[in-house]
């Protein structure tokens, strides 16, 4: 047989559209569990001793950065508010991605997006306020790295806003997408801290206090790496995308999934689970 012939024969079977739909697909599913893990540590954690004393219920709960001080009633219903909020950005996101939740349960959609985004908003203004009041993270590095995601997120809910008021559904689902990596960006953050800690015994990271060159690369790394994975996405699904550009994007998602659920699994047993 002709090998000009063979040759896309036996390519042929090999869909890289269908691969990058596989790819997304599996990332997704790993980030969602992971997501649903540190909701649960949320509400173990968090929920019942703020249910019980109030503001003063963050007072013992050493691991919260920013937690309980005396006298600054702003900035402890800031750490509240950012803490309760956390639950519905953290649950509700994916659960916003899932396309079988937009067909079957649209009022549902509706209104879990419109309380994800004021959770995403407000939850954003309480960090940035406590960030820049109480500088309790790392040094002006971190704070100015985390400040930025805050105001991506603010930027985005703007964004994703104003296109579904408009009826422009295509750029709202986009601006939704771009939404959800900033916002899980604390996710990100954890997941990828315990990923290469585990991996390299904490290269990069004075864990003290809480600064060096690995800490400042995630700082940034933890909203740019996502939301430039998810341009690449965006790009793999227009029509001029070539082969190569999938096959690339693929080749580029699979390692980081991996690393995702090690981080996930690691964040899992050596930061949620033993204080829940």
């Amino acid at each position: 047989m002709n090998d000009a012939v063979l040759g896309p024969t036996l390519l042929r079977p090999f869909d890289t559209s269908r691969a990058v739909r596989l790819a997304v697909t599996t990332w997704f599913g790993i980030a969602a569990i992971g997501h649903g893990i540190f909701l649960a540590y949320i509400l173990a954690v968090f929920y019942p001793p703020i249910a019980q004393s109030g503001l003063h219920g963050l007072q013992g709960l050493e691991h919260l950065p920013a937690g309980f001080r005396e006298g600054d009633t702003l900035g402890n219903l800031a750490a509240v508010a950012h803490v309760l909020l956390a639950a519905i950005v953290i649950g509700g996101g994916p659960l916003q991605l899932v396309p079988a939740v937009r067909r079957h349960a649209p009022s549902f959609h509706r209104w879990l997006g419109r309380s994800y985004l004021l959770a995403a908003v407000i939850s954003s203004v309480g960090g940035l306020y406590m960030i820049w009041t109480r500088h309790s993270i790392g040094n002006l590095v971190n704070q100015i790295t985390i400040s930025i995601d805050g105001v991506l997120i603010l930027v985005f809910a703007f964004l994703a806003l104003r296109n579904v008021m408009a009826g422009r559904i295509a750029e709202h689902r986009r601006w939704a997408l771009r939404l959800f990596m900033v916002a899980s960006a604390v996710w990100f953050f954890r997941v990828a801290l315990m990923g290469w800690a585990t991996l390299t015994g904490g290269w990069g990271i004075d864990w003290e206090s809480f600064t060096g060159p690995f800490v400042y690369a995630l700082g940034v790394g933890q909203y740019l790496l996502p939301l430039a994975m998810l341009e690449w996405y965006f790009h793999c699904q227009k029509r001029e995308a070539g082969h190569r550009a999938k096959l690339a994007f693929v080749s580029t998602l699979v390692p980081l999934t991996v690393f995702m659920a090690i981080g996930i699994f690691a964040a899992t047993m050596g930061m949620w689970l033993p204080r829940i």
